[in-house]
């Protein structure tokens, strides 16, 4: 399973791009034991973040949550033998810079906002797929209380579980959703006016 490759420097002229690309390449591949792809799934998340009227940040963040998956090079079976890939991580890690810090908490926390829902909300697991039930095993299961309390304190807190619950409901096998293409001038948007801001 190889991730994304480039010989150029990521720039915020290039990273949209860059992301389409990845989006073209990859997209088509199975989400995790889910009835969606993995494009379908980040499509439907984004979907759903511009249907509720979402910010473009908000979008932005919704429907790159799941981009660590392609980020670095993941055996096939890695989840199945009981690995956890840390894609949230990976992820944010490859955004950071390009888009603001709540897109990349979206990313980087969208896992660790499940553990915290399962945690707070009662009715919250039995709202997950089976293979999200499975990936909760590996990711640590519910927080315990200190979790909680330090979770809590994120900046991003209500944006970062609103995608998580986007995620959730951005597994439904034939939702029409638009393509990458149409949401790339919101991304693009979204990092050129971070990019005014870091000068």
């Amino acid at each position: 399973m190889t991730g994304a490759q480039t010989t150029e420097p990521l720039t915020t002229e290039n990273i949209v791009a860059f992301i389409g690309d990845i989006f073209k390449r990859r997209g088509a591949e199975s989400y995790l034991g889910e009835d969606v792809t993995m494009s379908e799934h980040m499509l439907q998340g984004a979907t759903l973040a511009q249907q509720a009227g979402a910010s473009d940040v908000l979008i932005a963040g919704a429907l790159l949550h799941d981009i660590g998956h392609y980020t670095n090079e993941f055996p096939e079976d890695a989840l199945a033998r009981g690995t956890d890939n840390l894609h949230e991580e990976a992820g944010a890690r490859v955004l950071d810079g390009f888009f603001p810090s709540m897109v990349t908490d979206c990313i980087r926390w969208h896992v660790a906002a499940k553990r915290y829902l399962c945690a707070t909300d009662p009715t919250y697991f039995s709202k997950l797929s089976e293979a999200s039930v499975h990936t909760l095993n590996l990711q640590g299961g519910p927080m315990d209380a200190a979790e909680v309390a330090e979770f809590a304190k994120q900046p991003n807190l209500n944006e970062i579980l609103q995608v998580r619950i986007w995620d959730d409901q951005g597994k439904v096998p034939g939702m029409p959703t638009p393509d990458f293409d149409d949401f790339a001038p919101l991304l693009q948007r979204v990092a050129d006016a971070h990019a005014a801001t870091q000068t």
